[in-house]
């Protein structure tokens, strides 16, 4: 299929906006035969572009009018060889340096773990935060996460997509701690923070404002709480507003 760049002259959206609304693109655009392989978006003059592989330009349009409304100023057929020589492989990232890509990034922290080695000692502690870190890594796995780093009392974790994050979030409580909880004589429990934005990669490792704001909200949370900033608004059932609480039941 060809291979296009579309332009769009967003003044005054952040870059956690049209982030999400790439996200949004990449929710429909099966159903058009589109693939958005990428974008670029300077903050500071209001810029975006796209890289898409459509059938045809209307196609492209028609995903971002779907979508978000968001449509472009102007869209042009360019040459598959010509953007893999600036970009590499069309599809896959091939730089070895910082990727500012977009990332849900998630913190978990066991609640009270200081406590509970204090009043389990160390050996007891070490076997509860192994069953936290097992517990979780299934989860990871099912909900297409990535282990960034453990943190001690818990894991760092990122995600390509919100919602993952979120539903990684609920299953760890409803589908891992509540029954490992339910049966040990050592239950324990967890609180998270999920924050997106585009953190910067650098040794396999996720450093900047996303990370230091996921790792705020977790601190914040409560004991079985998910905390998630307003980043993630499901268009029809969340307001826009200060963050979100999300309550195990």
């Amino acid at each position: 299929m060809p291979i296009f760049v579309d332009r769009h002259d967003l003044k005054g959206t952040t870059a956690a906006e049209v982030a999400q609304a790439h996200l949004h693109d990449l929710e429909i655009q099966d159903a058009y035969g589109v693939k958005y392989l990428t974008y670029w978006y300077d903050e500071e003059r209001g810029t975006a572009f796209c890289l898409v592989d459509a059938p045809d330009r209307e196609a492209a349009e028609r995903v971002h009018r779907e979508a978000h409304g968001l449509v472009a100023n102007a869209i042009i057929e360019v040459d598959p060889a010509t953007v893999e020589a600036f970009l590499g492989r069309l599809g896959g990232r091939t730089n070895t340096g910082p990727d500012p890509a977009f990332r849900a990034v998630m913190f978990t922290d066991i609640v009270g773990s200081t406590e509970m080695i204090v009043r389990l000692g160390d050996a007891r502690a070490v076997e509860i935060a192994r069953a936290h870190d097992s517990l979780l890594r299934r989860c990871l796995s099912r909900c297409d996460g990535h282990e960034v780093k453990h943190t001690g009392d818990g894991i760092m974790a990122s995600f390509d997509a919100v919602a993952n994050a979120v539903g990684c979030a609920r299953a760890i409580h409803q589908s891992a701690v509540a029954a490992y909880s339910a049966k040990s004589r050592y239950p324990f429990r967890i609180r998270v923070g999920i924050h997106a934005g585009e953190p910067i990669e650098d040794s396999r490792d996720l450093f900047g404002a996303t990370v230091h704001l996921a790792a705020r909200l977790c601190d914040a949370a409560k004991a079985e709480q998910i905390l998630v900033s307003d980043w993630w608004r499901p268009r029809s059932d969340r307001p826009i507003g200060s963050p979100i609480t999300e309550p195990w039941p």
